[in-house]
């Protein structure tokens, strides 16, 4: 069966600029991995460039907008689950490179972020699964300068609360965990090991226990109704999340999910009015190339002022 041809509304711009290689310089040089690179992230120029637009974009590379958002993902680039929809290898994990969260810290001082997004490959190979490292990496950022902030979207740590504890020990500024997708189809677009609930008790444990804020995402385009949209933003807020994202799923290789339906923009346009003015999350990045990590910073802090 023949794939239907992308809208013309995803089409992306290349990353390109000075601000971009810089950035991918330090990166190399320190032998560190970004879920940007790693997923084939559609905003990468945009995000690593710190502009929404073309404009903005040239105007980063200039120095004239500020430094951009790197998505650091820790722990290697291969991961113990299989999820359907995700274009990072599965399976060889490495031991864990112990200078790795030193190394982030030292890339984050170079390029001059004041945002931070930290994430990982799922490592259900490990005794705590990662969660230590994950917590080294965030003090050892903050211990340089506190005033950095910091957002985590880390794994389900398999719904053990006592890994969870270890990140929100650890206080970043917000606290990331995807849903991905409608009850329904947690599988086959998840790994049979994620599921709705546990990744609901994540997120219900963060706001719980801690004032940090929470986030997640879904992909839409995957075989949902909207009438399971609509349940799933109301189950997050019950647990009382923050901030919600959408995005277009995009197939990254013929072995993976297909994509259900290309969504037009009014549709995400719509989703964002309903979350931010009907369930008043505190904000909704929402259109067909927004990922979870979508001008994180610049849209967090703006939310701030508001």
């Amino acid at each position: 069966m023949s794939r239907a041809r992308k809208p013309d509304w995803l089409k992306m711009r290349p990353p390109s600029g000075e601000r971009f290689t810089d950035i991918k310089q330090s990166l190399r040089e320190r032998d560190l991995h970004t879920v940007c690179e790693e997923a084939n992230c559609p905003n990468m120029g945009e995000c690593w460039s710190g502009g929404a637009n073309e404009e903005a974009a040239d105007a980063a590379d200039s120095g004239e907008n500020g430094p951009g958002t790197a998505t650091f993902m820790l722990m290697g680039d291969r991961c113990s689950r299989g999820c359907n929809f995700c274009d990072v290898e599965t399976g060889g994990m490495e031991p864990l490179d112990r200078a790795e969260p030193e190394n982030v810290a030292d890339a984050v001082a170079d390029i001059g972020l004041d945002y931070v997004v930290l994430t990982s490959v799922d490592r259900d190979d490990l005794p705590d699964q990662g969660a230590g490292h994950f917590a080294e990496t965030i003090r050892a950022i903050k211990g340089r300068d506190s005033s950095i902030l910091i957002e985590c979207l880390i794994p389900d740590f398999q719904g053990e609360e006592r890994l969870v504890k270890r990140i929100i020990d650890a206080e970043p500024d917000v606290l990331a965990h995807n849903i991905e997708t409608v009850a329904r189809l947690q599988w086959p677009v998840r790994d049979r090991r994620a599921g709705y609930e546990q990744s609901l008790s994540v997120l219900r444990q963060a706001s719980r226990e801690s004032d940090i804020f929470t986030k997640t995402s879904l992909m839409l385009g995957v075989g949902e109704y909207a009438h399971e949209v609509y349940q799933t933003l109301s189950d997050l807020r019950q647990v009382g999340t923050d901030i919600v994202t959408f995005g277009q799923y995009l197939q990254p290789s013929r072995s993976h999910l297909e994509v259900s339906e290309y969504v037009h923009p009014d549709v995400f346009d719509t989703w964002q009015r309903v979350a931010e003015d009907e369930f008043e999350f505190r904000y909704c990045a929402s259109g067909p190339l927004v990922r979870s990590s979508y001008r994180a910073g610049e849209l967090f802090v703006e939310s701030e002022v508001a």
